[in-house]
């Protein structure tokens, strides 16, 4: 409603007037209630009788309709005319992105899943620390942006007893570890990035619709990394970044030798060539991991990803990311920018999960669960799989690689195991495939971490079956 008019208040009339007019352009639709009477004293400075009058002339025209406690709305009238908008509105052009692939959920068993069995997550655990955190006396009222507080605590005190000192000055909290490769790609002046092939496919999809250049680095499960291979690559490509997945690397479950380790940190001082390690399968391991990580052989310039995700529970989605102290104003900015800053009340769950010693004992529950499924499942390939198959051995983990004839069609195999109840998952989008060719790898990632033995048992039995076919 229109305030003074020509320099007076309006009177009943006016804001009669107005209402009509409002309502005949369909800018008040039928049933819209108007403003308390209150609302307009104030508003526009007259009287309360002054509205009240003008309420009551439009309740006597019929435009209107007072409903006792309710309010006064636009009466329904078969005369209004219909609301049509003023013009129609243009939809923005997006950059095409093909529909990013969920694993296909029908079937019962998920033997390419990289999560870990929900059965063997501690829901109760966590729903006592939720409780706990929600009693808390002066509950925060803002958040962050860098971080819960206690939490990067914690973390840069686990990192440091995993001999990577780390102040928590340096410890951002991401949305897992997706979040930590996007402010870092972000981040980049030169987007050159070098990635294993195969690799994460989020991850690629990720860099190359930020519109990162990708040096792809051939990564052989069976063999281990060709050194000479990656460093003439790298020394071709010159890339501002290497992306590295050193434990149980997604898809391969390949983990990364100690002389593979030092010939990257070598050449990256060498090249001034930036490390970003994504170490999240480190938890995994029974009786400890020995090998180095990226971070504790290169320092503080090597960034360091994590996450508590899988090993916790999926819906979590709390992860970090370690970068030197003067990169960290620029990697929080780039947070900030797409989502000011993250829940911390799920970081505080996950703190205090830390603080009263429940992740310690759930991971050394979980790593004894795997332990046991991994031996099951290599007895299982070693009973079921036909001549020409080949497996890793990652020792331990949630993952490995299984390697079949080139001469099967995988997507017919993986619609034929659909059929029977289980669900291998496509690897295409974890190949770079550059110059189209043919990916150098001819199989697919097989979970023991989210199957039991029972089911493992079933689907190996059913893939032999259908390999042998």
């Amino acid at each position: 409603m229109r305030g003074a008019i020509a320099g007076r208040r309006p009177t009943a009339a006016d804001l009669v007037e107005s209402v009509v007019a409002e309502h005949r352009a369909g800018h008040l639709p039928d049933g819209a209630r108007l403003p308390p009477v209150r609302a307009i004293e104030k508003q526009l400075g007259i009287s309360k009788n002054t509205v009240q009058s003008a309420y009551d002339e439009l309740v006597a025209r019929g435009v209107c309709v007072a409903r006792e406690r309710d309010g006064v709305f636009i009466a329904t009238s078969a005369a209004t005319p219909a609301t049509a908008p003023l013009a129609r509105a243009s939809a923005p052009a997006l950059r095409a992105l093909p529909p990013l692939k969920s694993p296909n959920k029908s079937a019962s068993i998920q033997l390419s899943s990289v999560f870990i069995d929900p059965a063997l997550l501690p829901r109760e655990k966590l729903a006592e620390c939720a409780r706990s955190v929600l009693r808390t006396p002066g509950l925060e009222s803002f958040y962050d942006a860098q971080g819960y507080a206690p939490l990067r605590a914690q973390i840069a005190e686990r990192l440091t007893a995993r001999a990577m000192p780390t102040d928590p000055s340096q410890v951002i909290i991401t949305t897992g570890s997706q979040q930590a490769l996007d402010i870092v790609v972000r981040a980049l002046a030169t987007r050159t990035v070098a990635i294993e092939d195969p690799v994460y496919s989020h991850a690629r999809l990720l860099f190359e619709n930020l519109g990162a250049t990708i040096a792809p680095l051939r990564l052989d499960p069976f063999s281990g990394i060709d050194m000479d291979h990656w460093k003439r690559t790298l020394d071709a490509r010159r890339p501002s970044l290497l992306y590295a997945i050193t434990r149980f690397q997604n898809p391969t479950g390949y983990s990364y030798q100690t002389h593979e380790l030092e010939a990257l940190v070598r050449h990256s001082e060498d090249t001034g060539m930036g490390v970003l390690e994504d170490d999240w399968g480190s938890d995994m391991l029974s009786e400890g991991d020995y090998r180095p990580t990226l971070r504790s052989l290169g320092g503080d310039n090597v960034l360091y990803a994590n996450s508590f995700t899988k090993k916790l529970l999926p819906s979590l989605r709390v992860g970090y990311l370690v970068a030197p102290e003067p990169l960290v104003p620029t990697l929080v900015a780039m947070k900030r920018l797409a989502t000011l800053g993250n829940p911390w009340f799920t970081e505080a769950i996950l703190s205090e999960f830390l603080d009263r010693g429940y992740y310690d004992t759930h991971l050394r529950a979980v790593q004894t669960s795997l332990d046991a499924r991994y031996a099951h499942c290599v007895d299982a390939l070693r009973e079921h799989m036909p001549e020409g198959c080949r497996w890793t051995l990652p020792g331990g983990g949630p993952t490995l690689w299984l390697e079949v004839p080139r001469s099967v069609d995988l997507g017919a195999l993986s619609a034929r195991m659909r059929a029977r109840d289980v669900n291998v998952e496509s690897t295409v989008d974890h190949f770079a495939r550059e110059g189209g060719e043919a990916p150098h790898l001819h199989g697919f990632r097989v979970s023991y971490a989210y199957c039991d033995e029972e089911k493992l048992t079933r689907a190996i039995a059913a893939l032999g079956q259908e390999l042998r076919a």
